[in-house]
């Protein structure tokens, strides 16, 4: 996912800015809803050393995607036949369905014994972006182990949850387990570009009736001493994301020589443009999203005054947006953000550029849509000379249901509690990326963004970075919260019908 440790870094900046709560995980209770037979997450020695070495055998094919028409399509198809080399068991089992999606991507559809339980999904991609070697410590698709460490391009970006998935469908089944709930598992193969992959499997699911209790995909981690100060671990899962927009912005002029150059020339007024574009903040939205709820549910984990500032956020509005607004991150929970990432003009030292274009990218707040962002863009530019064209976008997604009935959620919960007991603070929040499950709101309501891995402050840099990298122990813990939900998921309640939240 693009980015996606943006996510992670805004909601640790809030909560130390503003103070923010903690969420004690009420969870399932286990012994009312899992099955008689429970097999114990315990692997053999022989079983840690092949899981490491298949993920590594993962990092070394290099499926890159490189943007939306232009893809390692040889190495696609080689990660799908390596697939089938190492886990023979999943690709074998009768009641397991394996498909080709979009030539590429992988659609797993694991049959229950119930069919009166809904089924659900578990989400990863296993294309990464590029990796040029400069400033890495090893070659980026060797898969080197080094100190307790399996290093290359998606380790955590996301490889690690592909292979995660299947592993631990694999061990259980070697296990004789059979799940009670249908399931599926969906492996995009260009979740870094236009999610082709996912929008298929979506479709398919659709057109064969399929409605889904819930939807995991990557997004979220157990922060782990990333906010000062704050040494307790925390487990952020992510409960919706911003919406998006991609937006062009040209500007038409006369061409001429640069020795008698006109007052104004394309590219100073597109410059000017974008400058009153970064000069000029999209307003505070305060109201929608999570942060409010957290806030308000927590507010009692802190002494006076802190805990009447929290629980009374309306009241304190402008004391928390005014903290929130000095750093950039926490700036991005309570607005509309806007970059320029793409600046293109001018094609020799003397000639007067008659086309200038400049690329923004918008990550829109829940409380907004891409119609409103644009019109309130147009408003700031105030210049009829711009052309405005929308290269991509769409709107935020709904936010989860997150409450004591929302089933997808606290089997999270459950499996964070009893993979990783010294975790006991869970929050839901926003991711400020994108994720392939965006493309699944027809199909659930219930939709999480949540890797069981431990995020350190020196992970922060690595998504999309240079040396990526996953503890060998990190990824074990990652195969066994799969084998375990899995697990959990085998219970006898059912969702109850949500409306988003707005």
């Amino acid at each position: 996912m693009a980015q996606r440790c943006v996510c992670v870094l805004a909601l640790a900046a809030m909560l130390l800015l503003v103070f923010a709560t903690v969420s004690r995980s009420m969870g399932l209770r286990s012994d009312e809803h899992q099955r008689a037979s429970r097999i114990p997450s315990e692997f053999s020695k022989e079983e840690r050393v092949a899981m490491k070495e298949a993920l590594k055998g993962a990092i070394q094919i290099p499926t890159v995607t490189f943007s939306y028409e232009k893809a390692n399509t040889t190495a696609l198809v080689e990660f799908g036949k390596y697939i089938y080399k190492v886990f023979p068991t999943v690709l074998s089992t009768s009641f397991i369905q394996h498909e080709v999606v979009e030539e590429y991507s992988h659609l797993f559809t694991i049959q229950g014994s119930d069919p009166s339980l809904q089924p659900y999904l578990l989400m990863a991609h296993f294309d990464v972006v590029p990796a040029p070697e400069e400033g890495w410590e090893v070659p980026p698709f060797s898969g080197l182990e080094r100190d307790g460490a399996i290093y290359g391009r998606g380790t955590l970006d996301d490889k690690n949850s592909v292979m995660a998935l299947l592993q631990a469908l694999e061990l259980l089944l070697i296990r004789k387990y059979i799940p009670r709930r249908s399931f599926f598992i969906s492996l995009g193969h260009d979740e870094e570009s236009s999610g082709t992959g996912a929008q298929r499997v979506s479709a398919l699911l659709q057109s064969r009736g399929v409605q889904l209790a819930f939807v995991v995909d990557e997004g979220g981690f157990i922060l782990d001493d990333v906010i000062p100060d704050f040494k307790k671990p925390i487990a952020l899962i992510g409960v919706s994301e911003k919406g998006s927009m991609n937006l062009l912005l040209q500007v038409n002029m006369s061409s001429g020589h640069s020795s008698a150059p006109p007052k104004e020339t394309s590219i100073g007024i597109l410059a000017a443009a974008v400058s009153r574009l970064e000069q000029t903040q999209m307003p505070i939205i305060f109201g929608s999203g999570t942060l409010v709820t957290v806030l308000r549910q927590l507010a009692d984990e802190f002494p006076f005054p802190v805990d009447k500032i929290l629980s009374n956020p309306w009241l304190f509005e402008p004391l928390i947006t005014r903290f929130m607004e000095r750093n950039p991150l926490t700036n991005a929970i309570i607005r509309t953000t806007k970059a320029l990432t793409i600046f293109e003009a001018g094609i020799k030292v003397n000639v007067i550029p008659s086309v200038a274009k400049a690329t923004v990218n918008f990550r829109i707040h829940s409380g907004q849509t891409v119609q409103e962002v644009l019109e309130l863009t147009k408003n700031i530019v105030a210049d009829n000379r711009v052309q405005f064209h929308v290269m991509t976008a769409f709107d935020p997604l709904p936010i989860s249901p997150y409450d004591d009935k929302a089933l997808g959620y606290q089997l999270l919960r459950q499996t964070i509690q009893s993979v990783f007991p010294e975790v006991n603070i869970t929050i839901p929040g926003t991711c400020l990326a994108n994720t392939d499950s965006r493309f699944f709101t027809n199909l659930t309501t219930g939709i999480y963004r949540f890797n069981p891995y431990y995020l350190q402050p020196e992970d922060l840099k690595s998504f999309h970075g240079v040396n990526e990298k996953i503890s060998v122990q990190g990824y074990e813990n990652q195969v066994k919260f799969i084998f375990e939900l899995i697990q959990n998921a085998d219970t006898d309640q059912e969702p109850v019908s949500h409306l988003h939240k707005p």
